[in-house]
């Protein structure tokens, strides 16, 4: 009897220790992503923002950190809400290699899948690639940095690229 107790004590700890390591799930996976970003663009366009691509999968564990980073800290949620159109694009190196249409959609995205993933793509409201960014630059520890994810977002929106104050 206290064999089978000690077995479903370990069983609940182990089965709750999983709960608590899962991460909330961004990437759409059945969605066209070419037709994901032209509704963000027209989104975009109609609200004055920049389009943000986070380009990566629900495979990538540092793709949903940076989703829950963002989605935890308020002053990062209030730039991008702000600013741009944010999505996440779903594409996976190994799976989507031989698609076409995922590799039309990443030269769309200036062949960004070069920096790894997750990668960020800044797309003003006609769809053209304003910047890159390599989310290995932001990370800190196995998070991000506050300071460098804000001086990013910052950076980028369409104020700054005008060369307007904010």
């Amino acid at each position: 009897m206290k064999r089978l107790t000690l077995i479903a004590l370990i069983m609940l700890l182990v089965a709750s220790f999983a709960s608590a390591q899962e991460v909330k799930k961004v990437y759409d996976e059945t969605i066209d992503p070419i037709e994901q970003i032209d509704q963000a663009l027209v989104k975009a366009r109609a609200e004055g923002k920049f389009v943000i691509a986070q380009v990566g999968g629900n495979w990538c564990p540092w793709c949903l950190r940076f989703a829950a980073y963002m989605e935890a800290d308020s002053a990062i949620t209030d730039i991008v809400e702000k600013n741009f159109v944010y999505i996440h694009v779903n594409y996976h190196p190994r799976r989507n290699k031989a698609d076409a249409r995922a590799q039309q959609m990443l030269k769309r995205l200036g062949n960004c899948g070069r920096f790894g993933y997750p990668v960020m793509v800044v797309l003003d409201q006609d769809g053209k690639v304003v910047h890159i960014q390599d989310s290995a630059f932001l990370e800190e520890g196995k998070s991000y940095n506050h300071d460098k994810v804000m001086s990013f977002f910052k950076h980028w929106t369409p104020q700054a690229v005008r060369g307007e104050n904010p």
